[in-house]
């Protein structure tokens, strides 16, 4: 079965960055789209990012979009998120999910059928 095991949180300040990575294991890597969720307390769930299975095409939320950077690594079987210039507002729990389609020819932004367990984010003022 597949498994994400995501790692990278932390707490910050304003300002600062951090890179969140994805290990993903239990199929081939390299064929399926991946994405970036967060939830911060008492909030819905809410896109970030997305990647297609080949690296070639991203996507993100305009909140985010110039700050943030979504890539991967498929001898790896990781997937990054690159978070720079953190505002307090973003403080939330990060989710990587994978998609169940191979090979699908676009960004993929849900639903998404597999997820991690999270990690979390806090960005201090």
């Amino acid at each position: 079965q597949v498994q994400l095991i995501e790692s990278g949180g932390g707490l910050v300040q304003a300002g600062d960055s951090l890179r969140l990575s994805c290990a993903a294991s239990g199929r081939p890597f390299n064929i399926y789209g991946m994405g970036w969720f967060r939830q911060a307390p008492g909030k819905e769930r809410e896109f970030v990012a997305a990647i297609s299975w080949s690296g070639s095409s991203t996507d993100y939320t305009d909140s985010v979009k110039g700050r943030f950077t979504i890539s991967r690594d498929n001898a790896k079987n990781t997937v990054y998120l690159q978070m720079n210039s953190l505002k307090p507002e973003e403080t939330a729990i990060y989710y990587c999910a994978a998609d169940n389609a191979p090979l699908r020819p676009s960004v993929w932004y849900g639903p998404y059928d597999y997820w991690g367990q999270g990690t979390q984010v806090t960005v201090s003022s």
